[in-house]
């Protein structure tokens, strides 16, 4: 299997801004990342420190 070239990177990205417009896209973004950075604390089972960090 190919791996993700810059012409379809460009494209990629195109339909997120057409999508979801400039300004939300960092939103997007950053809930994108929250995702899968608790996924993976989730797989490593350190679900404990991940809440502690959102308390303090």
């Amino acid at each position: 299997m190919k791996s993700i070239g810059f012409p379809e990177l460009l494209v990629i990205l195109g339909v997120a801004v057409l999508l979801f417009g400039g300004k939300k896209i960092p939103e997007v973004a950053k809930g994108l990342g929250e995702g899968i950075r608790n996924f993976k604390a989730a797989l490593k089972g350190d679900e404990e420190k991940v809440e502690e960090k959102k308390q303090a």
